[in-house]
């Protein structure tokens, strides 16, 4: 007799959520696709073009919500996600991570093979001729990006600093082709009122477009003009000078979003289903079978003004219980219990009963999942399985 077990989940036969195997992930299509053109219609009205970050849902399903047709501009942060996405047509290939010589090499295989155009990011010489390197090994001609550096967040160079004309200098020197300038926000993850992220917005945007006019100044090309992180996409007023604009967590968003005051609670389209598996009712837990391996360990809204534990807690039609947090996570269990002032009442959940928990941060939640079940608002009906690719 043949005792083996069909696993419908890992087939993809699953009907409803109730038939699969926690803890998993699901993504709410409609929220997707509301998400989607939420940025795509903002974007567009100043006339600017939306690159769409990849490095949040890694799948060709969703790049397909936001190319229904054919493949567009997207940005990569590994050379992993460029492979992945070359295969299946995309062209114009971003990758807004610095480059080093050994992923120089690379990218510009991947271009050789697919005819992809990959862009590279730098900020100093040694990586302008590092680049010219691998292109005169590979017989490709690369094309990279400055990285700029416009509110102290993580790398790339002043627009001011004289080290910009020298990079640039440089990578002609080398035989790297400018495309021009890119710019990454970061800091505004740390804002919470709408005039600071205005505020942040204009900041990026006046810096961008001034280490633009400066390379044309002194004889260079610059032919894109590219910013972006989600806040500051959201919130931007004007785009006068930029080319383009690049977001990724926007598609799903998350509690760090939601604390930043870009997205509501109803727009975080993931979640990771999860299954009641025990309590302590005289502490005020309940938990479940998502620890930090399904939840991931980002903590992003540990330094907001709610802290939101390891992520919000539904139940499993995604209605948020009130002050109901994911308190503790060790590597296979989560520990459901109050948010601490919280004068509700836990949920009565008894063992078997099924949660929803929303991602502090999408990236890090996705990441740590092979494919999105996918539903449609409070229906249980799995309309969809889509594969997510991983690594780097």
């Amino acid at each position: 007799m043949d005792t083996k077990q069909v696993d419908p989940q890992t087939k993809g036969g699953a009907a409803t959520i109730d038939d699969l195997i926690t803890p998993t992930l699901l993504l709410d299509q409609g929220k997707l696709d509301r998400n989607i053109k939420r940025l795509a219609d903002h974007v567009g009205k100043f006339g600017a073009v939306l690159r769409p970050h990849m490095k949040t849902a890694k799948s060709i399903d969703v790049a397909r919500r936001i190319y229904p047709g054919e493949p567009g501009p997207i940005t990569v942060s590994t050379l992993a996600e460029a492979e992945y996405f070359a295969g299946y047509g995309f062209k114009d290939i971003t990758y807004a991570v610095g480059v080093s010589p050994a992923a120089a090499v690379r990218g510009l295989e991947l271009s050789r093979r697919t005819g992809a155009n990959v862009k590279f990011l730098l900020d100093t010489v040694d990586q302008a001729d590092a680049l010219g390197e691998a292109g005169r090994k590979t017989g490709v001609t690369p094309s990279a990006f400055i990285e700029l550096d416009v509110d102290d967040h993580r790398g790339g160079l002043k627009p001011a600093d004289p080290a910009l004309i020298a990079v640039a200098d440089r990578m002609k020197a080398a035989g790297v082709d400018l495309v021009g300038v890119l710019s990454h926000a970061g800091e505004s993850y740390a804002l919470n009122t709408r005039e600071a992220l205005v505020a942040a917005a204009e900041n990026e945007r006046a810096a961008t477009v001034r280490a633009a006019d400066i390379l044309r100044a002194h004889g260079h090309a610059c032919p894109i003009v590219s910013l972006g992180s989600t806040p500051t996409a959201h919130f931007a007023e004007n785009l006068d000078g930029v080319t383009e604009v690049r977001a990724g967590v926007y598609m799903f968003f998350d509690l760090v979003q939601h604390g930043v005051g870009v997205c509501t609670l109803d727009d975080l389209a993931i979640s990771v289903l999860a299954t009641v598996v025990g309590a302590k009712p005289d502490k005020g837990w309940i938990l479940v079978d998502a620890g930090w391996m399904a939840l991931s360990r980002d903590r992003g809204t540990s330094s907001q003004k709610i802290d939101q534990g390891y992520g919000i807690v539904c139940d499993e039609k995604g209605r948020v219980y009130d002050d109901v947090i994911v308190a503790q996570a060790s590597q296979e269990h989560g520990i459901l219990a109050l948010r601490p002032g919280s004068t509700e009442a836990m949920p009565d959940l008894p063992i078997g009963a099924r949660v929803r928990i929303l991602p502090n941060h999408a990236c890090a939640m996705a990441a740590q999942h092979d494919f999105y079940s996918v539903v449609k608002g409070e229906s249980p009906a799995i309309q969809a399985r889509w594969t997510r690719m991983r690594g780097w």
